[in-house]
């Protein structure tokens, strides 16, 4: 269907079988439910420190009570992606995203800082996310706000050589 006809169909509905729709969207469709309970009750600040909680335990997994062992780092780039996919879906702030955005190379940095990475993967990833980082604050107005941190995430990777910390250093030839 195309959303000319969605408009067409909307349209010759009177406002309580709308309203009847859109209740059963809510009731049927998580993604929906999650729009409204958003919209309704944006709670930033909380989705915020929820999502920088799962990050940092995708580098630093919490211990649980009683276990023997400590569980083994995921360094899952996926998990903040997924998280910043679905923020910018709801329209959160973009400060907000921009935020998430840097904190996840940031944590990731702060982990590599003290554990050998051999996979070439993980510098390529968190490239890209820097590079999606600085676009999103430019495409948005808010670099000078990001500015310093991530000036310090590329000096960041020159003192841990990172293998790609030219490709770091191209990005910011480009803002300047």
């Amino acid at each position: 269907m195309s959303k000319r006809d969605l408009k067409k169909y909307l349209g010759e509905l009177n406002k309580e079988q709308l309203e009847e729709q859109i209740i059963e969207l809510y009731e049927k469709f998580s993604p929906v439910k999650k729009y409204y309970d958003f919209v309704f009750n944006p709670k930033e600040d909380k989705l915020l420190q929820e999502c920088k909680v799962k990050i940092s335990q995708e580098y630093f997994p919490i211990k649980k009570p009683n276990a023997k062992w400590r569980p083994k780092a995921k360094l899952r780039r996926s998990v903040a992606q997924k998280y910043i996919k679905h923020f910018i879906l709801l329209g959160v702030d973009p400060f907000v995203i921009a935020d998430i955005m840097l904190y996840n190379i940031e944590i990731a940095q702060t982990y590599s800082s003290q554990n050998l990475i051999k996979q070439e993967l993980f510098y390529k990833s968190m490239l890209n996310s820097f590079e999606q980082a600085v676009n999103f604050s430019i495409s948005n107005g808010i670099l000078p706000n990001f500015k310093e941190r991530i000036l310090a995430i590329q000096q960041e990777t020159i003192q841990q050589k990172w293998k790609n910390k030219y490709d770091f250093e191209a990005i910011l030839e480009k803002i300047d």
